[in-house]
């Protein structure tokens, strides 16, 4: 029965047996995750989000990041989730077809928060829960991203249920259930991209992972084969490039999916999809003094597959523009830099952008294979007023073939959580993150990311939750 033997590879693995360069990748892994989540922090769905679970006022297990609130451990993981995924800067990762660590870290760190858990116990989680997305992603198929599933959520509910499980100390038996019941639950479109919806994909993934432990251990039962053979989970969601779960099984562990494929760390806060087009284009246009001025067209080629994500042509907010390279394209040309600010709304509508979006185009490059964010690569052509340039890129930024170093990590998250903590808060939390495998308790780290004042996000949804009663 496969869903036993997943199961079982959840539940018996023992944490000693989880190789230290697994450890390393899974802790870089957790750094960029709480440093995106805290960035993400202070966007504007962190308002509503906070506002919701404070009128909750339910019993506080654990904590949400960068704010005063705790509240139970499913809720943590929805909000903290929803946080990671606020700003598109989170990690992504090539079977998964999606983001990974947007709902396996925050269902780690709020379970074993609440637990007790020792940062090395949460890191093992998080590797064995990967190994869960990996391979049901690899099981799906391509194809289940392209007809419109979007992969970060359906893989990532089972992924965060394994992991929560085992920290939660389910037995075998009890791990099939809280499979089967993460099944029912497993959801999320991709029409919903450039909304406050793709965040909640990934928070409301790892509360219904949280919550299929809890009701799991509590003697919920659910289908014990999920599976396994006909209306299976597989049967219904996978397509036909997808690959026989048992074969993959047999690779559980061997080798680690944190390791390869590995993991893609994001630079720049918008949809990976983007990324290889902004890693060739950028250093090329400071090179050649490129100035927008004088742009009269650029054209970008994806081959199949790889754009799917990219569903906005002509973009209005600054969610929207995450997923169009018009317009990240266009802001490259007009301002020679893409971060977190390129993304409001202000800057989407700005004249100059609405004058020379226009300009920039998409092309499909024919090719027999289906391709995606992370697998792929990119043809640009760029016309100026006196010169013609063509790129080709095939490497995508922060992937293991073009991989982000240990200080570009480290600034990453200081920049990110700087935002809420402060510099020397935001050293402190680096310091543990970088240090969770000697952490009794990951409750040490949780604490850490609370900041000393309650952020503008934070007073704002407790000015409105005032104001409604």
């Amino acid at each position: 029965m496969l869903t036993q033997r997943l199961a079982e590879f959840v539940i018996n693995t023992p944490t000693s047996a989880v190789p230290a360069d697994v450890l390393d990748a899974s802790r870089d892994a957790l750094i960029d995750t709480i440093g995106c989540a805290l960035a993400g922090s202070v966007d504007e769905v962190s308002e509503i989000a906070l506002r919701y679970v404070r009128d909750l006022a339910a019993r506080k297990e654990a904590t949400i990041w960068g704010s005063h609130v705790s509240t139970t451990i499913a809720e943590a993981a929805f909000v903290n989730g929803v946080l990671s995924h606020a700003l598109d800067f989170d990690d992504v990762q090539a079977n998964v077809h999606g983001h990974p660590s947007t709902t396996l870290i925050p269902a780690v760190v709020s379970v074993g928060e609440a637990v007790g858990a020792s940062g090395k116990d949460v890191l093992a989680a998080y590797a064995i829960g990967l190994e869960v997305a990996g391979k049901l992603g690899v099981a799906l198929g391509t194809g289940h991203y392209q007809r419109g599933w979007h992969a970060t959520a359906t893989t990532g509910v089972f992924a965060s249920a394994a992991a929560a499980g085992r920290l939660l100390k389910l037995n075998v038996a009890q791990m099939q259930y809280a499979l089967g019941l993460a099944a029912s639950q497993a959801s999320g479109l991709l029409a919903n991209f450039g909304t406050m919806t793709k965040p909640f994909h990934a928070g409301h993934a790892a509360r219904c992972a949280v919550q299929s432990a809890i009701l799991a251990r509590a003697g919920f039962t659910a289908s014990a084969t999920i599976f396994d053979g006909k209306g299976s989970f597989l049967t219904t969601y996978s397509e036909k490039d997808g690959e026989p779960l048992e074969p993959l099984l047999a690779k559980l562990g061997n080798p680690w999916e944190v390791i390869a494929p590995g993991i893609s760390f994001k630079r720049w806060p918008c949809c990976y999809c983007n990324h290889r087009s902004i890693g060739a284009m950028l250093p090329f246009l400071k090179q050649h003094d490129i100035k927008a001025e004088d742009v009269e067209k650029v054209e970008i080629g994806f081959p199949p597959g790889s754009d799917t994500a990219l569903i906005h042509i002509n973009p209005q907010t600054g969610l929207e523009g995450k997923f169009s390279i018009e317009y990240v394209a266009t802001a490259m040309l007009l301002d020679r830099k893409v971060n977190i600010d390129t993304f409001n709304d202000g800057m989407v509508q700005r004249p100059e952008v609405r004058k020379l979006m226009p300009n920039v185009k998409r092309y499909r490059i024919q090719d027999d294979k289906m391709y995606t964010g992370a697998v792929g690569f990119n043809e640009i052509y760029i016309k100026t007023k006196n010169n013609e340039y063509r790129l080709r890129e095939d490497r995508a930024p922060g992937s293991p073939q073009w991989p982000v170093s240990a200080e570009e990590r480290d600034e990453k998250f200081l920049d990110c959580a700087g935002r809420v903590l402060g510099s020397a808060g935001a050293k402190r939390a680096l310091n543990l993150a970088i240090n969770t495998q000697s952490l009794a308790s990951v409750a040490e780290l949780a604490r850490a990311l609370v900041p000393a004042q309650a952020g503008a996000a934070a007073q704002r949804a407790e000015q409105a939750t005032a104001m409604a009663k």
